[in-house]
């Protein structure tokens, strides 16, 4: 059979197959990246193997980038190897989503193991690294080591959830074969005989080559008698405790704390269902873990450590479960604890124990009388053994003959005993059993256990069940209350004669007149009095049934209805309506009246008059919006700090900015009601409005903003926009759109004036326009106009004089051309600008240049001299007056020479 399945046992790693493991994080889940931790130097070379290894196996792949990555564990193995995973619990296992798929119980495998006498155990190899990641998955798995970024392919150790994945997986595997348990990688197969166990062994591995696993030939164990699996020792005749785990016990030292003491306790009791002779010896033990207890290691708790070590040693197997066999459950209680112990029976009377349980009493529980104690101790026994008592008959034992008669199958429910011992018999009913006594001494097994219990943090009764038991403590009304009840009361007595007897044709009786008119649709049945389908219920039982029916604190309507289902008597609604109305529980989860009619703010008739404030939350990251209502103008400030302090110093930069506002609008925030804010705001002469409590839309201006500015910051996370850009593009987009109410943007209200934004340039800009008419005018002006003159350099010119009434003509010569229509003249030795208009070509000898050597400043020949076509030419200056008619000059004329210039 191994040459047939040889491909189960090759060398590498599997690759199962139709089956993918994916990994799921809570939704906007923000990615965690961890920087490489330093690696031992001893350790780096086998960590650089480990890694080139799995890479070779493409177990991981390298990446360059990744948004996830987790440092890695290393730890050192025996031959020199490392065991190397990914420490996910600091990224991608904080916002993991659990699987919904639970690991097998132990004791639910071992119960199937009934019958089994052969046994085979398989181990796969390299167990999650089989399963393949779903590619979304991938991402989340990446590991950072020292030589750079590394993805799972596979399903890898260290993540939460991985536990769940590959045992649901294995599960759809092996999906349908009997005789075989699996638990995570390690699977038993067992059968009665060699031949049967052949044809399941066969089945299985040929289940599992068809998805390609891989099996690690050298842990398995084939066609044995007994095997080890789980931590127990299994074989025919059922589970033994192993003998490694025994020897950790027994050689375990003496505890020296709380802490030691806790962690031995805990290693004995997973035996603990191997033990029945257990007697008071773990009491003084438990004493020492109770709360403000003195650490004192006496002489009693080392005889008890002690004995415990000596009973395991002698402690009896327990036999596999099997359906065909009778069961027995003995219970026992002691002054400080309860046991259970249950059993096969065999044929030949003998008992073969299939589990021993016991637990400490608690304090309360220490005081019930001895009577409840026993009672207690069956209820314990048969809780804890359900899943083997439930829907089979057993045989329950006891020693205290007094219960026979209380909790016996066939007795009635003890209405006169404590409401517990009532609560106990309910619970049992679920149980088919027959009770019998036993004595003391006949009854060691239960017995030793209750009187050494384990420490159990458990409650001492499961509170589900209890609530639901005590609902019912009051036994309901049956048809015989209400018919004996009827013949009691005096109304009903009279309806009940009169429907049996004949209604008269007149009835002087105000209590029967509400049934006179119903007198043709009554009945009886039983001596009860009926209106149709509906039990007329007396007045005894009134109060009670309306609590009944108000058990799940229905509403008034559904409520009637249920009645009207079942009951009336007269003023039935009525007494519905007032007893729903002074029902507490339904009175304090009242839904909220009706929403009072809108009553708007009203609006500022100028900017900055009144601003709303809150604060807004995103990822950790804290924003104060501010937002006036009359330009709905906002301001946002990021902050690590919500403090008083903090609020006082983001309102000084905004009033410094836009100046003190007359109100100031705010919810009840902490930092908004504290003195510190109340003084800031009073001293700078702002009036503070706080919205009621636990209203929202008394502040809606800025709630309204608050969820603008985060729905617009969410936008642009999805978008991939830098962080440090999100805000100002958020507030440059808000502000230069128009508003919803105001229908203008809220720079135009609050600037007075439109900033220019990219879509400004889709408009034609004002200096084109000025351009074109420039142009139209340069063309109309140029219509009355000669071709443009030229002029050479070193031309001699005449130059119109601007500076006498008689405008004459002074000869100059053409030094360079300044523009389109601006020439540089020499007159004498002064240079001028002078525009085109204002020259003329000369015919003159070069001597008339001589005459104009002593002349005034040449700046002044002409007005137009130093523009260039650009600027529109101005018109020549009027003609003044004749010389006769102007006034006689009364100051000297101004003589401009040339600067004289020192040669330092």
């Amino acid at each position: 059979m191994l040459e047939k399945h040889k491909e189960l046992f090759k060398d590498g790693y599997g690759e199962i197959q139709d089956f993918t493991a994916k990994v799921r994080v809570q939704e906007g889940t923000k990615p965690i990246f961890h920087k490489p931790r330093p690696v031992p130097y001893a350790l780096k070379e086998a960590v650089e193997k480990e890694l080139d290894r799995l890479q070779k196996n493409r177990i991981i792949t390298k990446v360059a980038r990744s948004d996830w990555a987790a440092p890695i564990v290393v730890v050192p193995k025996k031959d020199k190897t490392v065991r190397m995973c990914g420490d996910y619990k600091v990224t991608v296992n904080r916002c993991i989503l659990p699987e919904e798929y639970p690991l097998p119980n132990a004791e639910d495998l071992f119960a199937t193991l009934a019958g089994g006498k052969v046994f085979s155990k398989l181990d796969l190899a390299f167990t999650y690294q089989q399963l393949k990641l779903d590619p979304e998955s991938e991402q989340y798995l990446t590991i950072n080591t020292h030589k750079g970024l590394f993805r799972f392919n596979r399903l890898a150790y260290g993540i939460s959830t991985a536990p769940a994945i590959f045992q649901h997986t294995m599960d759809q595997i092996l999906d349908g074969i009997d005789n075989v348990v699996c638990f995570m990688d390690d699977i038993l197969v067992s059968a009665p005989t060699i031949g049967e166990h052949l044809v399941v062994l066969d089945k299985v591995m040929s289940r599992l080559e068809k998805y390609g696993v891989r099996m690690k030939r050298s842990k398995c164990e084939f066609l044995q008698d007994s095997v080890e699996y789980l931590g127990y020792k299994i074989d025919a005749q059922g589970l033994h405790p192993t003998n490694s785990k025994v020897e950790a016990i027994v050689n375990a030292p003496a505890p020296t704390n709380i802490s030691e003491l806790r962690s031995f306790l805990g290693l004995l009791n997973y035996y603990g269902k191997f033990v029945a002779n257990l007697s008071t010896v773990l009491h003084p033990l438990h004493q020492l873990l109770q709360a403000d207890t003195k650490w004192n290691w006496s002489p009693q708790c080392e005889e008890a450590f002690k004995t415990c070590k000596q009973r395991l040693l002698k402690s009896k197997w327990l036999a596999h479960y099997d359906t065909e066999m009778r069961l027995r459950l003995a219970c026992d209680a002691s002054p400080y604890g309860v046991g259970a112990v249950i059993s096969h029976v065999l044929p030949s009377g003998e008992e073969h124990p299939i589990a021993f349980a016991s637990r400490t009493l608690s304090p309360s529980e220490k005081n019930y009388a001895q009577i409840e104690k026993e009672a207690l101790s069956i209820i314990f026994g048969v809780k804890k053994f359900h899943k083997y008592l439930y829907g089979r008959k057993f045989q329950l034992l006891t020693d205290h003959k007094p219960l026979l008669a209380i909790l016996g199958p066939k007795s009635a429910i003890p209405t006169l005993a404590a409401l517990r011992m009532q609560r106990w018999a309910l619970i049992l009913l679920a149980y088919d059993y027959e009770i019998e006594y036993r004595r003391s001494s006949d009854h060691a097994n239960a017995d030793a256990l209750s009187r050494l219990p384990s420490n159990s943090d458990s409650d001492s009764e499961d509170d589900r069940a209890v609530f639901q038991i005590s609902l019912i403590d009051e036994l309901p009304i049956s048809a015989s209350d209400i018919a004996e009840e009827t013949r009691k009361d005096p109304v009903l007595s009279k309806v009940l004669d009169l429907t049996l007897g004949g209604w008269p044709t007149f009835v002087n009786d105000d209590n029967l007149r509400p049934f006179i008119d119903k007198k043709d649709q009554l009945s009886t049945d039983q001596g009860c009095v009926l209106w149709g389908s509906r039990v007329v219920v007396p007045q005894k039982f009134q109060k009670r049934l309306l609590s009944d029916l108000h058990e799940g604190h229905p509403g008034i309507t559904r409520m009637k209805a249920l009645a009207r289902s079942y009951l009336w008597w007269p003023g039935l609604d009525q007494d519905i309506q007032q007893h729903v109305g002074h029902c507490s529980p339904c009175e304090a989860v009242r839904n909220k009246p009706a929403a009072a009619p809108l009553h708007p703010w009203s609006w500022a008739a100028t900017p900055w008059e009144r601003i709303h404030v809150d604060y807004a939350e995103i990822d950790k990251q804290h924003f104060l919006v501010v937002v006036d209502v009359h330009s709905k103008w906002m301001e946002v400030f990021p902050t690590q700090l919500t403090t008083a302090e903090k609020t006082i110093n983001l309102l000084r930069h905004l009033f410094a900015s836009f100046g003190l506002v007359k109100e100031l609008v705010s919810d009840n925030g902490p930092p908004f009601t504290s003195n510190d804010f109340e003084m800031f705001l009073k001293n700078n002469g702002v009036r503070h409005i706080l919205s009621p409590p636990y209203h929202p839309a008394s502040n809606g201006a800025a709630e309204r903003a608050v969820q603008t500015f985060k729905k617009a910051w969410t936008r642009l996370e999805v978008q991939s926009v830098p962080i440090h850009q999100r805000l100002p593009r958020f507030l440059f987009t808000y502000r230069n759109t128009p508003h919803t109410v105001t229908e203008r943007t809220p720079a135009e209200l609050f600037l007075k004036r439109q900033p220019r934004t990219r879509l400004t340039l889709l408009k034609p800009d004002l200096s084109s326009t000025v351009a074109k008419h420039q142009l139209q005018q340069r063309k109309a002006h140029d219509r009355h106009s000669k071709t443009v003159r030229e002029f050479k350099e070193g031309e001699r010119v005449m130059v119109r004089d601007f500076r006498h009434s008689k405008r004459l003509w002074n000869s100059g010569v053409i030094l360079h051309c300044r523009g389109p229509l601006t020439y540089q003249v020499q007159i004498g030795h002064r240079h001028v600008n002078v525009h085109v208009d204002h020259l003329l070509r000369s015919n003159a000898p070069a001597e008339t240049c001589q005459e104009n050597k002593n002349n005034n400043d040449p700046q002044d020949y002409s007005p137009d001299c130093g523009r260039t076509e650009e600027t529109e030419p101005d018109l020549p200056p009027e003609p003044g007056p004749p010389p006769e008619a102007q006034e006689e000059r009364r100051y000297p004329i101004r003589q401009r020479r040339a600067p004289q210039k020192l040669d330092l």
